[in-house]
């Protein structure tokens, strides 16, 4: 009897054994993931709160060596920085509000199985993913559009993303139920008052989901100020920080062959780079933890259900 005892609890024993390797394995492979991923923003922040010689002879490794706010006190006196700040956060919050707008006007019509020829318009609409003009057409229609050092070329050109558009309509079609829209229309409510009365406050999610792809998207954006953008009082963050950068670079190389005066312009230099990636990098930080809710919801019912 113990014979058989034994052999039949043997399969459940070598299955919690089994179990527990594995998720030994997922918590050593979650480690190594967290550790490669928080390391270097610990490296950064550290070696904002240093002296910039201590970080170009590497013995910033995890706290700040030399501690000093010199960076900072920098940054508050740069008014290049300061502008550039303000510009992001303005171009972050306008484009996004055309973002949203434009983006749900275009996702609730195709959801709606009714409407007629909304495959076509989604292939179309899809068709421009894959396929675009060029750099220099769309430098061209910039200029004709008399967009050019304007803050509407930085957020009117990607007023809709097509990805976005195609998770919304999803959810849409997905998460919000039929039934309720019927309801509505047999009750007398128009399309808009539909949307605005029962669509909007059950997507919550979904738009929470939009709100940070489109400020994180405006918030990192530098290529588009790069090409149509002259007038360095409407740089964004992220292009001062690139001028900041090749500045540094430079006064490294000049001050090699001329002198002191330009290698300590360069030490300034370089701490300035790491308080402004902090500086910069914080607002789009914050925001996710207030949206993480809404957020794993929202990719999850708008991309894998659709």
């Amino acid at each position: 009897m113990k014979s058989k005892e034994f052999v039949s609890a043997s399969p459940k024993v070598r299955e919690r054994g089994a179990d527990r390797v594995f998720s030994i394995c997922i918590v050593v492979i979650s480690a190594l993931i967290i550790v490669t991923v928080v390391y270097p923003l610990l490296y950064v922040l550290s070696s904002s709160f240093s002296s910039p010689g201590e970080i170009v002879r590497g013995n910033v490794f995890l706290l700040p060596k030399k501690f000093t706010l010199d960076s900072y006190k920098a940054i508050i006196s740069n008014k290049r920085i300061l502008t550039g700040y303000a510009n992001t956060v303005f171009i972050s919050v306008v484009g996004t509000a055309i973002n949203l707008v434009m983006t749900t006007m275009l996702a609730y019509p195709l959801s709606m199985r009714r409407l007629a020829g909304r495959n076509v318009i989604t292939i179309f609409v899809t068709f421009t993913m894959f396929f675009s003009a060029g750099m220099i057409p769309n430098y061209l229609l910039m200029k004709d559009l008399h967009l050019l050092n304007t803050y509407w070329v930085l957020m009117l050109p990607g007023a809709i993303s097509v990805y976005n558009m195609l998770v919304m309509r999803n959810y849409f079609q997905t998460s919000i139920p039929g039934e309720l829209i019927d309801a509505a229309r047999i009750d007398g409510c128009g399309n808009i008052g539909t949307f605005f009365k029962i669509v909007l406050p059950l997507s919550k999610a979904i738009m929470a989901v939009m709100l940070i792809f489109y400020v994180a998207g405006h918030w990192n954006s530098y290529f588009d100020a790069l090409l149509y953008v002259t007038d360095k009082a409407k740089h964004p963050l992220q292009l001062v920080l690139r001028d900041i950068l090749l500045q540094a670079a430079s006064y490294a190389e000049e001050g090699q062959s001329q002198g002191a005066n330009l290698v300590d312009q360069a030490l300034r230099e370089v701490g300035i780079q790491y308080a402004t990636i902090v500086v910069s990098s914080v607002p789009v930080m914050l925001l996710y933890p207030l949206m993480q809710k809404y957020f794993v919801k929202g990719v999850m019912i708008g991309a894998v259900k659709g």
